[in-house]
């Protein structure tokens, strides 16, 4: 093994403390898969999970309807081809108890489960530059001594739940899509109130309708949905893919959003002629997901007037299935150009609102005033409820991270740090944070592209990076704050050539009362990231100061 713990400075001889060369924050996806490869470097790692079971996003969020919005056949690891082609996925679009049992089939067959530890959550982490190490506090009172720290916590990983007057007073049960119980909810009978009409409100609505004796759906903001167009998984889809999954990953690695068979556009929407537009919008919708409208043109998400050629045919879907021309006046978005916010797929949804016992309203023109007793108070009037379910999202991409006391010396909180947004190098580490590293961090593709494939990319280049600093003798590796500062510029820029910073999502944190408008992610597309994050690596990790036994250093 290329160098060691004794080569690279003696951990603390404290007998209370847990000793690791590296210890992993999050049981989801990215914790997983950290383990296995720092496993594979032969270090000493553990995983930290506050849950009581590994899965991530796909273990806390059991609300109906929940599914993820990237095909399966993509949305798998690709680092053992074994077990690529081994799993059967049942549908084209998998549910999320399907997910879940895929992860707990990966942590099982990886023996993955014996260096994870649930129940437990951590409250502070501080890095002692004396020894290049941080020192990690569980809820539970453990210290744990790590040489790195990786933050695998997840982007959608911190519940919002509004803070609505009153919301204390309701006599019935109410729910949060992210802290949904285990068991299910039976809603038969029930008056029931959903609250948010994002993509989590747009999986649950047309379920809930199902079981209530009467829904009320509560939206403030419209959002573009696309058929999911989902279905059992069929026999040929599959044998293609996986005939051919060493060159379709090859092209997700390289592709804008991380996900094979689309290339990137070539064509003007405004050089097509409008029958054209016409007949290739209809041919992706029939085809269902997202990913086919949002590179279906090479200046659909950076001209408005292209933008809205798609925007004006996904409106025009609307009314042709909603029935009331009021109701699909009200679901027809016009205020953000199509795909700025996440572009939600749904089964049905539209469809929901043709139903006698569906009822929507417009909390943009007479907003929530309170949660009663009762039910929901709006400007108007009061909706007696039996029980509300709020699909209000997450503190998205950064609070998780900023649920712990992260500090370097007594230094400011990374929260601190983070008072006016947050600010990475490459979305993968934090300027004055050594050792400390992020998986599919602000700043990165993450949130914008096939989530395994950006954390496969991230956990990958960490690992190589761990693996030079131990073969060199390297006991600290710290992001440049000018490296950081070019970065974060660089990810502006890329943004505000873009339509996305119009549109008030939680790309920007606008879901969340007084969080900083920041547009987080890097929107660039994963290949151009992923070029470039090797070239900091081919380049003796330009931006990054090395530093260790044999003062080593190199800076960008």
């Amino acid at each position: 093994m290329a160098g060691s713990e004794t080569k690279t400075g003696s951990a603390p001889a404290d007998p209370n403390t847990t000793n690791l060369d590296v210890a992993i924050v999050g049981g989801g996806l990215a914790g997983l898969y950290a383990l296995h490869r720092m496993r594979g470097l032969g270090l000493k790692a553990r995983v930290y999970e506050a849950g009581s079971g590994v899965g991530g996003t796909w273990f806390w969020n059991r609300y109906p309807g929940a599914r993820c919005d990237i095909e399966s056949l993509e949305y798998s690891y690709s680092f053992s081809d074994e077990l690529q082609q081994d799993w059967k996925w049942p549908e084209r679009y998998a549910t999320q108890p399907q997910i879940l049992a895929y992860i707990n089939h990966v942590a099982e067959r990886f023996d993955l489960l014996r260096d994870v530890q649930l129940n437990t959550r951590i409250r502070t982490a501080g890095f002692d530059r004396a020894t290049d190490r941080w020192t990690l506090a569980t809820d539970g009172g453990e210290a744990v001594s790590a040489r790195f720290c990786i933050m695998a916590t997840g982007n959608l990983s911190t519940p919002r739940v509004p803070d609505f007057k009153g919301i204390e007073s309701f006599r019935g049960p109410w729910y949060h899509s992210g802290l949904w119980p285990a068991e299910g909810v039976d809603f038969s009978g029930k008056v029931v109130g959903v609250i948010g009409t994002g993509s989590t409100g747009i999986q649950m609505i047309p379920l809930i309708a199902k079981q209530a004796k009467h829904l009320y759906v509560f939206q403030r903001t419209a959002n573009f949905s696309l058929p999911a167009q989902n279905g059992p998984m069929e026999t040929a889809r599959e044998a293609a893919y996986k005939a051919n999954y060493p060159e379709r990953r090859a092209e997700a690695r390289m592709s804008g959003f991380g996900v094979s068979g689309y290339p990137s556009p070539t064509q003007s929407a405004l050089a097509a002629s409008e029958a054209e537009r016409q007949g290739k919008y209809e041919t992706l919708w029939q085809r269902g997901g997202s990913i086919g409208f949002l590179s279906c043109y090479n200046d659909f998400l950076v001209d408005e007037q292209a933008n809205d050629t798609a925007a004006e045919f996904v409106r025009e879907k609307i009314r042709s299935i909603v029935r009331d021309p009021k109701v699909a006046e009200l679901l027809a978005p016009k205020d953000h150009p199509i795909g700025t916010k996440r572009l939600c797929l749904d089964t049905g949804y539209y469809e929901t609102y043709n139903r006698d016992n569906v009822t929507l309203v417009d909390v943009r023109s007479a907003p929530i005033q309170e949660i009663t007793e009762r039910g929901v108070r709006t400007a108007e009037r009061e909706y007696a409820l039996d029980a509300i379910a709020f699909a209000t999202g997450f503190d998205a991409m950064t609070g998780a991270l900023r649920e712990i006391d992260i500090r370097t010396d007594g230094g400011p909180s990374l929260a601190e740090a983070w008072a006016d947004g947050p600010r990475t190098y490459l979305g993968l580490a934090v300027a004055g944070y050594p050792n400390m590293f992020m998986v599919t961090g602000p700043g990165s593709p993450g949130v914008k592209s096939q989530m395994i494939l950006s954390i496969e990319q991230h956990v990958d280049w960490i690992a190589d990076l761990i693996d030079h600093a131990r073969g060199h003798s390297i006991t600290r590796v710290e992001a440049d704050g000018e490296a950081q500062d070019r970065w974060v510029e660089h990810v502006n820029q890329v943004a505000d050539s873009t339509l996305y910073p119009v549109a008030n999502s939680w790309y920007v944190g606008a879901n969340i009362p007084g969080k900083p408008r920041v547009f987080m992610p890097y929107v660039a597309g994963v290949g151009v990231y992923r070029k470039k994050c090797d070239e900091v690596a081919a380049n003796g990790y330009e931006g990054f100061t090395l530093s260790g036994a044999e003062s080593l250093k190199r800076t960008g």
